[in-house]
């Protein structure tokens, strides 16, 4: 027995007068109950109970050291229940992780309504193109795009992120307007350093067929606003993810191109820490996120 079953093992004794009793009540033979409080009794140097033919009951000192173990066993209970509320319920503190663009325009809307719904919860959310090393950061959990590489960490699957091809009314009115893939070999292009690679972007057909393109252009930028704004600025083409590039195309700034070839997307998944023994808190915020990232989920982007 532990310190704190041998100081329930004594309150139950108390309480009903019995040594065979407490001890059916706890599951332990009467012969252990016995010598566990003798044992105690000789650690504190005190009798705790007076044993006779008609029961058992507290000495003056057994009292006082009654209503002392009372309240250590409150205080443990108190103790073990507040582990219990953190998983079950969306309470304490969380810290999440995400790329800048997408924690600017689709993560801070998400997170302050999460948080609205949940208004004993604290939130930090990390915005950092760089790779964030989950347990040494203290991230409860991150947003990442792409396809994950193998790891112990724990994941879920939120959904696809497209891409789609953007240039302004004014540059196609002074350049032309790309009719297949090939075409954008003729155009200045806007490179992101990132995810879409160097000078090649690749396409899906209708029909499943593959076009892969060298392209050039004069501006690179692994900052997907700038290169948006430079395409709002009829500077060139522009290879964005969707969430991006939607309000731009919703008030006209730019237009679609190649609607039928599709670049690649990407995988979207939360990651937490470890997949056993989640927190209540980060269970529930990444089954919320499921539900958030259905059929064209990119319509609240800002871009």
């Amino acid at each position: 027995m532990d310190r704190i079953q041998d100081i329930r093992l004594f309150i139950r004794i108390v309480d009903l007068g019995s040594f065979s009793k407490a001890a059916q009540e706890l599951g332990i033979g009467q012969p252990a109950a016995t010598k566990q409080i003798n044992r105690m009794e000789q650690q504190l140097g005190a009798r705790l109970l007076h044993r006779t033919t008609h029961g058992v009951s507290a000495t003056e000192i057994g009292l006082l050291y009654y209503e002392k173990c009372k309240l250590i066993c409150l205080h443990a209970d108190e103790a073990s229940s507040v582990g219990t509320l953190l998983q079950t319920q969306a309470e304490g503190s969380m810290r999440i992780s995400s790329s800048v663009a997408f924690g600017r325009r689709v993560m801070a809307p998400l997170v302050l309504e999460f948080m609205r719904m949940n208004p004993q919860l604290q939130i930090e959310l990390l915005c950092d193109d760089r790779y964030v090393n989950l347990v040494e950061q203290g991230v409860d959990v991150a947003v990442r795009l792409g396809k994950l590489a193998d790891s112990t960490l724990g994941a879920a699957w939120l959904g696809v992120n497209p891409w789609v091809l953007v240039a302004s009314g004014a540059y196609l009115k002074e350049h032309g307007t790309p009719r297949k893939p090939e075409d954008l070999a003729r155009h200045g292009v806007l490179i992101y350093s990132s995810v879409q690679g160097d000078e090649r972007w690749h396409f899906t057909g209708r029909a499943g067929e593959h076009r892969s393109v060298a392209v050039r252009g004069r501006l690179r930028s692994n900052n997907l606003s700038m290169l948006l704004l430079a395409a709002r600025s009829s500077m060139g083409v522009a290879a964005l993810p969707r969430y991006v590039a939607q309000r731009s195309l919703i008030d006209g700034a730019v237009v679609s191109l190649l609607d039928a070839w599709q670049l690649p997307q990407q995988e979207v998944h939360a990651v937490f820490p470890s997949p056993r023994l989640v927190p209540a808190k980060v269970r529930q915020f990444i089954s919320w996120m499921q539900g958030q990232f259905g059929r064209e989920w990119w319509e609240r982007g800002e871009g």
